[in-house]
């Protein structure tokens, strides 16, 4: 709306920095205890469309933030070059996902490579495109890394996360502090 000089009298907020301004007001409380002793590594994926087309990188630090209050910050290990200069992965806003597999594959290599470098068990991303291309690109090579949504974890670490809800949790995840709403427990 700035762009186009269109008066307008509200806030656009990512969900990502509402997330982070719940922690830091105590509002949500994750725990990072259930990764204590499993050492799990964690990356993350920094959306084109969140980070680098729209809020830049105070939201990309805010989802460093949430991340490492969600896994430890122990077992964070960030791709490089990362935030406003973090690659692409390829799967183009959405506009690829619909086709073009070969294209979207040979775009999203280099974001492939960038997460095998990290050596992380998983790459956390917080945007539902960038799960379909990275996870599609896990499969390309060889299941190198599972692919998880942000809100799953931040759910498994509140302790609120169903046993439903864990279709792209490895096999190390899928037993952790499960949530059944249904018991009396």
């Amino acid at each position: 709306m700035q762009k186009f000089k269109i008066p307008y009298n509200f806030e656009i907020k990512s969900i990502i920095q509402l997330y982070a301004q719940w922690i830091r007001e105590g509002k949500l409380k994750p725990s990072s205890d259930w990764n204590k002793d499993r050492k799990i590594k964690f990356t993350v994926q920094d959306p084109c469309q969140l980070v680098r087309k729209s809020f830049g990188d105070p939201v990309a630090d805010d989802l460093r933030y949430i991340v490492k209050a969600v896994v430890g910050e122990e077992n964070f290990i960030d791709m490089m070059p990362n935030k406003s200069n973090n690659f692409c992965c390829g799967g183009g806003g959405g506009y690829l996902q619909s086709g073009f597999q070969e294209q979207r594959r040979a775009y999203g290599q280099t974001k492939a490579n960038q997460i095998l470098t990290t050596k992380a068990a998983y790459c956390i991303t917080p945007c539902h495109n960038c799960h379909a291309q990275v996870h599609d690109m896990a499969e390309v090579n060889d299941h190198a890394w599972q692919t998880v949504h942000l809100w799953t974890l931040l759910c498994l670490s509140l302790g609120i996360l169903g046993p439903k809800e864990r279709t792209y949790l490895g096999e190390d995840l899928k037993d952790v502090d499960v949530f059944h709403p249904e018991s009396e427990e």
